[in-house]
C-alpha cells in the first residue's frame, strides 16, 4: 500500500494516471503533455508500474501503458477501511450476504 501512496504523491504521476484513465498510451504519446525529458517520463512510468497501478504491453515496436483500475480501487478501499474501521464490519457483512446468494 505504501508504494501506491508514494506513487500518488507526485503530481506528474497523478496526471499520467488521469491520461491513462481515458486511453492506453505510449511514453512518446505522454511526453509532449509535460515539460520534462522523456527519461523522466519513463522513470515516472516505472514507478507507477512498480506500484501496480499501470501495466505495459508491447504492440509491435511500441509499448502501450494502461491503467490497472482494479488494483487502484482495491488499494484505496483497503486504506479507507483502515481509516474508517466502522466500514470493515459492514463490508464483511456484505461479502457474506453475497456468498449466501
Amino acid at each position: 500500500m505504501d508504494s501506491v501512496f508514494q506513487a500518488l504523491a507526485s503530481a506528474p504521476r497523478r496526471k499520467i494516471l488521469a491520461y491513462l484513465s481515458a486511453k492506453d498510451m505510449t511514453a512518446g504519446g505522454i511526453a509532449p503533455r509535460f515539460d520534462m525529458s522523456k527519461p523522466s517520463i519513463s522513470k515516472h512510468l516505472r514507478i507507477l508500474e512498480s506500484a501496480g497501478l499501470i501495466k505495459r504491453e508491447r504492440k509491435g515496436q511500441f509499448i502501450k501503458h494502461s491503467l490497472i483500475r482494479e488494483d487502484l480501487a482495491k488499494t484505496l478501499n483497503r486504506f479507507v477501511q483502515e481509516v474508517c474501521p466502522v466500514g470493515r464490519p459492514l463490508g464483511n457483512e456484505s461479502h457474506i450476504l453475497v456468498r449466501k446468494g
